[in-house]
């Protein structure tokens, strides 16, 4: 199957905003990539300067995706829906994929017009892949984007990808039933991983405190960016699994989850500011 949706887009420059910080952009920054502007740079710059260890943080949840689509595929499952995928970086979802199975099939999503712009050349060029440009905030686009469509059976178990997105999506948007809508287009043995940014303290460190100079100072440079910042607690984030019952360890900071190597201490736990898990629809 070739690779579809990221090659036919053709977005103009013009579309890609260069004006504000875009979130994708600065992650790309934190893993040290290229395919960053100014804005992004000065952005996440001031972003390290208030929380030196982001790139830990960046690096540690790159990491839990790679862990988690490995057991996805190990357990079956053979075509994936990657939403906020951002900049490419190898390894990306489907080359980790592959790793177990050359016929995993991905859909890769986000709302960035240079995301799509790199698409083709890193992401679709190996077939059985495609991209298209949505927003999670509106799950139905995304279950009936032609692309979506054309590679994702519905009848057949999916991994959702949510990883490092719903932290951009604000309470009033509903992040729950935003998992919900897509999770009910799934059926049963279907998973679910996700990651999110946290404010709490890692609960073997320091606990019950929190720097909130570090935090406000992070917060503040994302109100300028295209997207917010939106920091939850475990107890708020465990709920968005919905129907998918939560595997073994559960929510849990993002090294923690099946470590395939040593286990950071608590103060580095601490300061990888994401938990993450995995969950298995039926």
């Amino acid at each position: 199957m070739p690779g579809i949706g990221a090659g036919e887009q053709g977005f103009p420059a013009e579309e890609i905003d260069t004006s504000r910080p875009h979130p994708a952009r600065m992650y790309d920054y934190y893993l040290d990539g290229w395919d960053n502007y100014e804005v992004d740079r000065v952005a996440a710059e001031r972003v390290i300067a208030a929380h030196p260890q982001v790139r830990l943080s960046a690096r540690a949840n790159r990491a839990f995706m790679r862990r988690a689509v490995h057991e996805a595929v190990r357990g079956g499952i053979r075509q994936i829906i990657d939403i906020g995928t951002g900049i490419p970086t190898s390894p990306n979802t489907h080359e980790v994929a592959r790793e177990t199975d050359p016929g995993v099939r991905v859909a890769y999503i986000d709302n960035d017009p240079i995301v799509a712009t790199h698409a083709g050349a890193k992401l679709t060029d190996a077939g059985g892949a495609g991209f298209a440009l949505a927003d999670v905030r509106r799950p139905e686009t995304i279950l009936n984007d032609p692309v979506v469509r054309g590679l994702i059976d519905f009848d057949e178990p999916v991994a959702l990808l949510l990883v490092a997105v719903l932290h951009f999506v604000k309470d009033e948007e509903d992040p729950a039933g935003i998992v919900a809508t897509l999770g009910d287009a799934l059926p049963s043995g279907s998973m679910l991983v996700l990651s999110h940014a946290t404010e709490e303290p890692y609960e073997g460190y320091a606990a019950g405190r929190t720097d909130t100079v570090a935090r406000d100072g992070v917060l503040d440079v994302y109100k300028n960016a295209t997207a917010a910042l939106n920091l939850r607690g475990r107890a708020a984030i465990e709920p968005l699994f919905g129907d998918f019952r939560l595997l073994e360890p559960g929510l849990v900071r993002v090294p923690l989850w099946r470590p395939d190597g040593p286990v950071p201490g608590p103060e580095e736990l601490s300061n990888t500011i994401f938990y993450g898990g995995v969950g298995r629809k039926g």
